[in-house]
């Protein structure tokens, strides 16, 4: 194991998680504090996300949150909150381009398809300039699709703007990461130089696991670790070697895919959904060996028009959303939200497979989810459909459904988040003040 801690062997090295038994004689780490994002496109079946009543969350969620029953005390439920910067403010159509330009950074994104960008800085950029330094990537950016970074996808909006959360500068979007096996060689397996690419194609040619090639530094090692040490390293390496097999079924099972109109180059429909827990997996491992503090994952692109055959929805995504009122496709729309939402089910289970200071990693981060859009018939922007989950390190009192005034502007919530993270801002995009009652 070198300095920086990685194990090494003949055929490449990986990254790993923080070892208290290795630190020098006196040295202590504050539990480092975390935030990710998850985005759903296309907006919510409201009727069927919303708690009938303010307080306590009933012990029978809503249908679109049964998945997330098992975490209802740590979920805390945010009705009335708005993004107006998402609305056309005399821009006309895009409401899809400004509802995912707009959820981070609180800002008018410029009107243009073409390369003179203008949004604002996103949230997660700001905690990521703050409490991302510490570790090898300030931030990471997921997405479950792939999505074209130039030309226009929406009524005279540039593509970066649907395909894209995380905004560096007000002109710099920061395109996401959307290979599972390309996610996790950048995170634990050397990242991208010639020899690091080299020594994974030999191991992949062999058929085995880069695990095999650590075992010595490993055996190693361990006589150098406390029993709970030790037994983390346990965890983690068996996460590790089930995480690889599954991007490598991954990898076999994989095909080609289809461009749509709508701008974005979508994976097989059949492999989204594993595809999509290995983001998820890939994450929580590099959140738990302290690779990055701040992410955000767009489970798929706003506007995207995604058919869920699986799901029994045939039509895309965006169609249904539209339904005028048509049952079957409000249906078909509660069916996707409760996907989705299964897919976060499956994200707080991997971070909760992981611990730190005897505390699973899910109470040192908080996890929003939502989208920028309510009711996607409308392409409303107020009453967003938003929680955060986890988080109670950061005194986040959860298991409780907050409803705030109308036209509440969702930038509160960020200056209500920046001061649990230590940072200190006075304002952020179009905030009026603090939100409340969150602790």
């Amino acid at each position: 194991m070198d300095r920086r801690g990685f194990l090494r062997g003949a055929c490449g090295a990986l990254a790993l998680p923080w070892l208290e038994s290795l630190a020098p004689r006196g040295a202590r780490r504050a539990a480092p504090k975390r935030f990710v994002v998850v985005y759903v496109p296309n907006g919510m079946h409201m009727a069927s996300w919303t708690p009938a009543a303010e307080g306590e969350l009933p012990q029978e969620l809503p249908p679109i949150l049964r998945p997330l029953a098992r975490w209802r005390e740590q979920l805390l439920l945010l009705s009335g909150l708005t993004h107006d910067k998402a609305r056309a403010n005399g821009d006309g159509p895009g409401d899809h381009a400004r509802a995912a330009a707009a959820f981070l950074t609180a800002s008018q994104p410029r009107k243009t398809s073409g390369r003179d960008l203008r949004a604002g800085i996103s949230f997660d950029q700001v905690l990521a300039a703050a409490i991302g330094a510490a570790t090898p990537f300030a931030s990471l950016e997921l997405s479950g699709e792939r999505g074209r970074q130039s030309g226009e996808c929406d009524s005279g909006y540039a593509c970066v703007y649907s395909n894209n959360l995380a905004w560096r500068s007000p002109e710099l979007p920061l395109p996401p990461e959307t290979d599972p096996r390309q996610l996790f060689d950048r995170l634990f397996a050397g990242g991208e130089s010639a020899e690091a690419r080299a020594k994974r194609a030999e191991v992949a040619a062999r058929r085995t696991s880069l695990l095999d090639y650590l075992r010595e530094d490993a055996r190693a090692l361990s006589p150098r670790l406390g029993t709970s040490d030790r037994r983390k390293l346990e965890l983690y390496l068996d996460a590790v070697r089930e995480l690889e097999r599954k991007i490598a079924a991954l990898a076999a099972e994989d095909g080609g895919v289809a461009v749509s109109r709508s701008g974005y180059r979508p994976e097989r429909v059949d492999g989204f959904e594993p595809r999509s827990k290995a983001l998820a997996e890939v994450l929580a491992l590099a959140l738990a060996a302290d690779r990055t503090r701040v992410a955000t994952w767009m489970i798929a692109n706003e506007g995207s028009n995604r058919s869920y055959p699986a799901l029994q929805v045939k039509d895309g995504h965006h169609e249904v959303s539209h339904h005028g009122g048509d049952e079957a496709k409000q249906s078909s729309i509660e069916r996707i939200n409760l996907f989705h939402a299964g897919l976060l089910a499956h994200f707080l289970q991997a971070l909760e497979a992981h611990e730190e200071e005897g505390e699973p990693l899910l109470a040192s981060c908080a996890v929003l989810y939502g989208s920028g859009i309510a009711d996607g018939n409308s392409h409303a922007h107020h009453g967003l459909p938003l929680l955060l989950a986890g988080g109670s390190a950061l005194g986040l009192r959860s298991g409780r459904h907050l409803r705030f005034p109308g036209e509440t502007p969702a930038a509160n919530l960020f200056l209500a988040l920046a001061e649990r993270y230590g940072v200190e801002l006075e304002s952020f995009g179009d905030s009026t003040g603090r939100l409340g009652k969150l602790g």
